[in-house]
């Protein structure tokens, strides 16, 4: 090995990290810029893609004057990013609006409503790879034409944020596959712009980018660039791929029986496949060495615990006594069962789900109710992980656990023994960042390929395994689950039908999103 370093840009949705990464995958050095999250109404969620590249410009400055002698060291420059917000650069290249509308701003609801009472599921999924959601770059371009059609008519290219950041480095614009994959506009059969989406969501080819490959040089950094930044003029920056993508990459998670499941707000659980896997409830994503990773997400993960510290413990239990309290209960909860749904589910016609406890008797406490809160996500995930498995044909061998719930040691033992498979956790929790690594690394051949690179680069900091005692407790315990969820449909739907103060629960626009991407 050299003594090559790859810098590592994330564009987060909460701050800008800045990382030199060894060919060993070591993250030598990091530092962070916050940012804000720009809230202005129910629903909306931006940011400001100027503040990405200050903030970019920042870290890279800090990382550089710690490691006296860096820019040298840096042979390559990779980021990654949050997903799907929609950047509009007009032909000078200046933004075309201030804000970006992100992942998770809901202003496209009801158009995604309306496209899928016009279109069937079935009959647009095989073009587009996806089933209809806010989340997608398509909607929030739909809202740009009917509410601000002069934005839309001043943009030549449509940006990600990382793309941003990329095009302030370079001058050059393109879009890599995994964001692509994701934008609903892509045809997942060619791999390029679909013609029959563009035409069902009414939406211009002109001011879409060339689709590029992570590991492809997108363009050198500019004198105007490096004299700001003080990287050398002339480094190569690669195209560059999605912050969940690059996560899947460090992490491990590159083959078909091994699924990454992101422990965060909500836990995302992800399979990786030759080809999407269409079905309305799963998602498909663009991997950094061009396969699919199949994800769905259920909404409350982290945020079910977040909301039991909150009703349980009156707003002022720790994470810390939260779990003490829950391991100090059966494992199975004495029969007391929790459905996750505390902002419904992500895609098909459980958008409207609602969480409950069911099973109650007097002789449940308040461990018992913390315990199935942990549980029912538990039980929620796996639902998941059969799905994904039914419609692919594979068998998961293990599962490569990343994001703040991996510091619950407990809830990896309920994960591990409901899913009846053992999870990972990767040594190094910045995978994103190693997954920028690697990909600088195999773009200067210090590995001759990604399961090479993925051997060198990943390590685990421990492997749990499922609690023989706990899986018939739980085998048991998963069809009651599942089928509590499935009768309490009915419900929802009348509950949706009253007044909003009787109960109706919260607006679609409100509902909840992780941080994915």
């Amino acid at each position: 090995m050299t003594d090559a370093l790859t810098l590592a840009i994330d564009v987060g949705t909460g701050s800008i990290r800045a990382a030199l990464v060894d060919d060993l995958g070591i993250v030598v050095a990091i530092t962070a810029r916050p940012h804000e999250q720009i809230v202005t109404a129910v629903g909306r969620s931006e940011q400001r893609a100027a503040d990405w590249w200050e903030g970019a410009v920042a870290a890279i400055r800090e990382v550089i004057r710690d490691h006296p002698g860096a820019p040298a060291r840096i042979r390559t420059v990779v980021a990654c990013g949050q997903m799907h917000g929609t950047v509009l650069v007009a032909a000078d290249g200046t933004l075309v609006c201030e804000t970006v509308p992100l992942w998770n701003d809901k202003r496209a609801a009801s158009l995604v409503r309306a496209f899928d009472d016009a279109h069937p599921v079935e009959q647009y999924l095989p073009h587009s790879a996806n089933p209809a959601s806010p989340a997608w770059p398509a909607f929030k371009l739909q809202w740009y034409r009917d509410h601000l059609p002069e934005a839309l008519a001043r943009t030549y290219r449509v940006m990600m944020p990382k793309d941003y950041v990329n095009f302030r480095l370079t001058g050059e614009i393109a879009m890599d596959f995994t964001e692509a994959a994701c934008s609903f506009l892509i045809d997942p059969r060619t791999r390029d712009w679909s013609a029959v989406m563009l035409g069902l969501t009414g939406l211009p080819a002109a001011i879409l980018p060339p689709i590029r490959q992570p590991l492809e040089v997108l363009g050198t950094v500019s004198a105007e660039a490096a004299a700001l930044t003080g990287l050398w003029p002339g480094t190569p920056v690669l195209v560059g791929c999605g912050d969940f993508p690059a996560a899947l990459l460090g992490s491990g998670a590159i083959s078909p029986d091994v699924a990454s499941e992101v422990m965060g707000t909500s836990a995302i659980i992800t399979l990786i496949a030759p080809e999407p896997l269409l079905h309305p409830g799963i998602c498909n994503v663009g991997t950094a060495d061009g396969a699919w990773g199949a994800f769905m997400l259920l909404e409350s993960g982290g945020d079910a615990m977040r909301w039991g510290q909150r009703v349980l413990g009156a707003g002022t239990e720790t994470y810390a006594a939260f779990l003490a309290a829950a391991g100090s209960a059966p494992p199975g909860a004495k029969g007391a069962i929790f459905t996750p749904y505390l902002t419904g589910e992500r895609l098909g016609a459980g958008t409207n789900a609602r969480a409950q406890f069911f099973g109650l008797s007097a002789a449940h406490g308040p461990a018992d109710l913390r315990r199935a809160i942990l549980e029912g996500v538990a039980f929620g995930v796996n639902r998941h992980i059969r799905m994904l498995e039914a419609s692919s044909g594979a068998r998961i061998s293990h599962i490569v656990a990343s994001g703040g719930g991996t510091r619950a040691s407990l809830w990896l033992r309920i994960k591990a023994s409901v899913y009846d498979r053992p999870i990972r956790v990767p040594r190094e929790a910045e995978s994103s960042i190693v997954g920028c690594g690697i990909l600088g690394s195999l773009s200067r051949g210090a590995y001759p390929d990604v399961a090479t690179a993925v051997v060198a680069c990943v390590d685990y900091a421990a492997e749990i395994a499922p609690v023989p005692e706990w899986q018939d407790i739980y085998g048991a315990l998963q069809p009651i689950f599942d089928s509590v969820h499935a009768a309490a449909a009915p419900a929802w739907i009348r509950l949706d039908s009253l007044p909003r103060s009787a109960g109706s629960g919260t607006d679609p626009l409100e509902g909840g999103d992780s941080d994915v991407s």
